[in-house]
């Protein structure tokens, strides 16, 4: 998410009585999935043997993204935004990380902004 749109969201709710919540995704990376036929290989961790029998240095096949790589924030958010869209939410064109959920009533709706591995969510509070 752009750093303008976070303000945008920060003004959306400061102006529509919305409350702005930010929901932390624990291990989010680790969520995501590598695309069929995508193969990703790295150095052994440390306190694993580096050197096979062979004395060549070894190498791991990664089978789910992790942290460090390149590739995960992207496979995290095509694990999460086709949720989102399945869900009911609409995209933003003006920014791809920002969704949006109408309600039932005309000022009913959800705001998630997704930065990283965390979401803003902007909504109305019903509680008394």
């Amino acid at each position: 998410m752009r750093p303008t749109s976070l303000r945008a969201l920060a003004s959306i709710a400061a102006g529509n009585g919305m409350r702005m919540r930010r929901w932390d995704f624990v291990a989010a990376y680790l969520q995501g999935e590598l695309q069929p036929g995508e193969v990703v290989y790295c150095h052994a961790p440390p306190g694993y043997a580096t050197l096979g029998a062979d004395g060549r240095p070894r190498i791991c096949r990664v089978e789910k993204p992790i942290y460090g790589m390149a590739q995960a924030g992207r496979r995290w958010q095509r694990t999460l935004f086709p949720w989102l869209l399945e869900y009911g939410f609409a995209q933003c064109s003006s920014d791809p990380c920002v969704f949006t959920l109408r309600g039932k009533q005309p000022n009913e709706r959800l705001i998630v902004g997704c930065y990283v591995d965390d979401l803003f969510i902007l909504h109305h509070d019903d509680s008394p």
